[in-house]
């Protein structure tokens, strides 16, 4: 990099205070700072819901796998997604909207109290909470180890410029900060992107290999293939699965974008945007990854440095600062958005239950616990990202794989699941269940198995064992011990009735042991 590099990144940060200093006085309330009131107009909402899903972990993690393996790093990455994205556009992002204008919650676990208990949501809360930091730890790492590529500064040093940075703007602008970052960050995205896919067919015309004839180069064999490695058929149809209660609302940031819409509609319609994006862009992120193997050598094992080093060969200066703040606009986008959730499900659903006064904050006092719960989270995530590649994480591309993908479904699917009809009798129990089983699966299938099995559990089998352990407990419970209560029927009438002509909120019962909580 040199100075021109940097007064691209220099500025890029600069825009992005700013920006949250603008949303600062769009937001008067703990609604305004998590939901955006409800104001949001769809198209920033399905954009902002695409890019809260990217991070620099696909120029680390998933550009090895491209390096690698070739085009199987979309068939099972960025296709389903948006085929998950798709489906939860009619099965979920209406529903999830109508916990706000029905329900007037700010949390997206925040409705748990009642379609389940008060232990079923801390159970939910206190372990996503967990998750969370271990899933944007792992985004840090990646950020600050391409940020080492290209200025040499230490792991460590990368991952304190970019949370501190990205702690500005989120905490003082809340969600309307995040989206509107992401709007811009979306449109620096797409210039890089445009930029080095041309550097890299220019560079392999310069080489005498065509657009399309790249695929027969001998470096290159195999790589067409959808399905190679441990990136099987069983492996895709875990991560669709996976994929399809993740990005509508089970790791919590994307359910925020469908509840800061104004109607379910357009929620339905936000969630289509976001559906075909992941269907369209990646395919022209991607293409320099494909491509890679015959332009640079990768120094590590996994490839991971592979993407960068190309960025580093193909690009002149200035462009070389755009594409490294498309690096930083991927991973800021998630983590910032993670953030806001997180301190809404604190703020909203842990705090009032292990303090009285927690439970008496004004609207102002609880704008403050929301900012500094962001702060906290942060600063929490940026300690787990320095035990990235240590034994107990291992690599990037581990962490977001096995850890997330892994642990997600059983805490995912007693809160999707429970928005839907067909599983109005699964209740507490079942959920609870459902979750801890998942959890012990989880543990058993990666430590005690692996260890026992020659060469390990496949990469398949350890992300799809505790999401069908989680799926069949919760609908088998709920058979066996149907807990289909009038209050929670209430709930679930309320969240599934597609009149929205009113917008008023249905009278729902709240449960015995629900802990009032005041805005």
């Amino acid at each position: 990099m040199n100075g021109l590099d940097w007064a691209v990144l220099i500025g890029y940060f600069g825009v992005m205070v700013a920006i949250g200093v603008w949303s600062h006085k769009r937001v008067d309330n703990v609604s305004d700072f998590f939901t955006a009131g409800g104001k949001m107009p769809w198209w920033l909402s399905g954009i902002s819901h695409h890019m809260s899903g990217y991070s620099a972990v696909m120029f680390t993690g998933y550009a090895g796998i491209a390096y690698t393996y070739g085009v199987t790093s979309f068939i099972t990455w960025s296709f389903p997604i948006a085929i998950g994205i798709a489906i939860g556009s009619r099965l979920f992002a209406p529903r999830i909207n109508r916990l706000r204008s029905r329900l007037h919650v700010a949390s997206p676990l925040e409705y748990l109290k009642n379609r389940y208990d008060l232990k079923t949501q801390q159970a939910l809360a206190w372990s996503g909470m967990l998750l969370k930091i271990v899933d944007v730890g792992a985004k840090w790492a990646a950020i600050a180890t391409l940020l080492s590529v290209f200025t040499g500064i230490s792991l460590n040093q990368g991952i304190l410029i970019t949370g501190a940075i990205t702690a500005v703007y989120c905490t003082i602008g809340g969600l309307w900060a995040d989206a509107l970052t992401e709007l811009g960050q979306f449109v620096i995205q797409l210039l890089a992107g445009v930029a080095m896919f041309v550097a890299v067919v220019l560079k392999l015309n310069d080489k005498g290999i065509g657009f399309l004839g790249a695929w027969d180069e001998p470096a290159l064999q195999g790589h067409g293939e959808p399905l190679v490695g441990p990136y099987g058929t069983v492996f895709l149809l875990a991560f669709l699965f996976i994929k399809l209660f993740e990005y509508n609302g089970g790791m919590l940031n994307q359910a925020q974008r469908y509840m800061a819409t104004a109607t379910p509609k357009e929620a339905e319609r936000s969630a289509r945007l976001s559906a075909a994006l992941w269907l369209v862009w990646p395919v022209v992120l991607f293409f320099p990854m494909w491509m890679s193997p015959l332009l640079v050598t990768a120094k590590k094992p996994d490839g991971s440095d592979s993407y960068g080093l190309m960025t580093e060969q193909l690009l002149p200066h200035g462009l070389l600062g755009l594409v490294i703040v498309g690096f930083f606009s991927h991973t800021m986008a998630m983590c910032s958005s993670d953030a806001n959730a997180i301190a809404a499900v604190f703020t909203r659903d842990c705090a009032p239950v292990i303090s009285a006064k927690a439970r008496a904050w004004d609207a102002r006092s609880g704008l403050i616990a929301a900012r500094v719960t962001t702060v906290v989270f942060l600063g929490l995530s940026m300690a787990a990202a320095t035990q990235v590649n240590s034994p107990a994480f291992k690599d990037i591309i581990t962490v977001v794989i096995k850890w997330v993908a892994g642990l997600m479904g059983p805490m995912a699917i007693p809160m999707m699941l429970g928005l839907l009809r067909p599983f109005r009798r699964s209740g507490p129990t079942a959920a609870l269940v459902s979750w801890s089983m998942g959890l012990f699966a989880f543990w058993l299938v990666n430590y005690p198995i692996n260890w026992n099995v020659d060469g390990g559990v496949p990469l398949q089998y350890q992300v799809s064992i505790p999401l069908a352990v989680s799926l069949v407990l919760y609908i088998l419970v709920g058979f066996l011990k149907p807990e289909d209560t009038p209050e929670r029927l209430a709930i679930i009438e309320t969240i599934n009735t597609d009149d929205d002509s009113s917008g008023a909120a249905a009278t729902v019962p709240g449960p015995r042991d629900a802990v009032p909580v005041k805005d």
